[in-house]
């Protein structure tokens, strides 16, 4: 059954209606500053492009970031000749500034954006926009990344991407394959919710879209691109990296603190199979098993070192409860966060009490496991401890996934419903 869409968030997808007189279909921005030399040249081979090969009406909007020189001149020139260019002129600089300008204010509803350099070939344009045209996707990149790709650049700034999509991957978690290609599309839906969530103003913008829109569930679209390198590129690749890298511990402790409304842009979907119900599968269990076991084995490891050193200065017993304590505590956070998805304070303080006494439940198991191993043998050796502390361990971790489940982090609807049955 589908459940209801909330007031304010996002509609259903939909294919977009293509055969509005006077609007176009797509609008395409190219942020510049100080580009009076690639400017024309770069507009002409687009327009040319999109002339000979889109099926819909088009806009290709120059949007000026306080360029010093004949850059606005060039982009008011080009203006005059094209009806479909229009230029945009803004005072302060910055890529992500210019292109939440341009997309909030355009009535088109595809909205995409490219590098005056034209480093990335034309004929993956179509093939980015046209999942967003069709409803399929919200988001849509291109990606020098992917394995069918075809990228010529230099050693150093291959190895710089790569560096920082790693750095994504392993800091925020993020799945998409290539953030910073001068190449993308949103719809203007989307993008609506999506860009005031949204705080940077320059070359971090495209990241934080794309982490946000990522972790509120929508759907990227990635496209391999053939790209070739600019080498007279005017971007400074020491200070770019330096913002990127304050940008993702910006968004990475917003993220781990919850405070990022990401429930704006939740929403069903079409035939999006998180809108399905089927009596008598709990919500999100596959999903729970995988977080809850891979933060168990972390767990699990991070108890054995503190059991191994707190061993080293007293007694078996007293460095279990030690270790089982410390281990317990971090367990449940991560669980709270990771497995079932709990965001922000609330009830945080009520979550580790709990979490607590599912930890007396744990302790109980184990320190039995002790004293009936040295009960049978005396003096066991420290390996043998080691063993029957990984097996207490196990028999525990079921019982202790149920209560996670029900009692300590239980699902909203489950709860309500067990409630509106007594």
């Amino acid at each position: 059954m589908r459940t209801q869409t909330i007031a304010g968030t996002l509609p259903a997808r939909d294919h977009l209606p293509v055969g509005t007189a006077g609007r176009p279909v797509l609008d395409v921005v190219i942020p510049v500053h100080n580009e009076e030399r690639d400017l024309e040249p770069c507009v002409l081979r687009l327009h040319d492009h999109l002339s000979r090969t889109f099926p819909y009406g088009f806009r290709i909007t120059v949007a000026d970031n306080a360029s010093t020189d004949r850059t606005p001149e060039v982009a008011k020139d080009l203006a005059a000749k094209l009806p479909e260019v229009r230029s945009v002129r803004l005072e302060q600089k910055g890529r992500g500034r210019a292109l939440r300008t341009v997309w909030s204010n355009s009535d088109a509803p595809v909205l995409a954006y490219m590098d005056v350099d034209l480093s990335t070939d034309l004929n993956a344009l179509l093939p980015l926009v046209a999942p967003l045209i069709s409803g399929h996707s919200d988001l849509a990149i291109g990606s020098r990344l992917a394995r069918s790709s075809r990228v010529v650049r230099g050693p150093k700034r291959e190895f710089i991407s790569r560096a920082y999509n790693l750095i994504l991957r392993g800091s925020l978690a993020a799945r998409f394959s290539d953030a910073q290609c001068g190449f993308k599309a949103i719809r203007k839906d989307v993008a609506e919710r999506l860009l005031p969530m949204v705080e940077d103003t320059g070359w971090f913008f495209d990241t934080e879209m794309l982490v946000l829109a990522e972790r509120a569930g929508l759907r990227i679209h990635e496209v391999p691109v053939d790209w070739v390198d600019d080498p007279d590129s005017t971007v400074h690749i020491v200070k770019t990296a330096t913002d990127d890298l304050k940008g993702v511990w910006r968004v990475g402790r917003a993220l781990a603190t919850g405070s990022l409304p990401l429930d704006r842009l939740a929403r069903p979907f079409g035939d999006d199979p998180r809108d399905r119900q089927l009596a008598g599968v709990p919500g999100g269990l596959a999903r729970q098993l995988v977080g809850f076991c891979v933060v168990g084995a972390l767990s699990t490891l991070f108890y054995l070192a503190l059991y191994s050193a707190f061993r080293l200065g007293t007694g078996s017993q007293l460095a279990n409860a030690a270790a089982l304590l410390v281990s317990a505590v971090a367990n449940t956070a991560a669980n709270r966060r990771l497995t079932f998805g709990v965001r922000g304070r609330d009830r945080a303080v009520r979550h580790q009490a709990q979490g607590l006494v599912v930890f007396g439940i744990g302790l109980a198991l184990t320190s039995g496991s002790l004293a009936a191993l040295g009960a049978a043998t005396g003096d066991p050796a420290h390996s043998t401890e080691l063993a029957v502390l990984i097996v207490a361990n196990l028999a525990a971790t079921v019982l202790r996934f149920l209560l996670f489940r029900l009692w300590v982090f239980p699902d909203a609807s489950t709860s309500s419903a067990s409630r509106n049955t007594r």
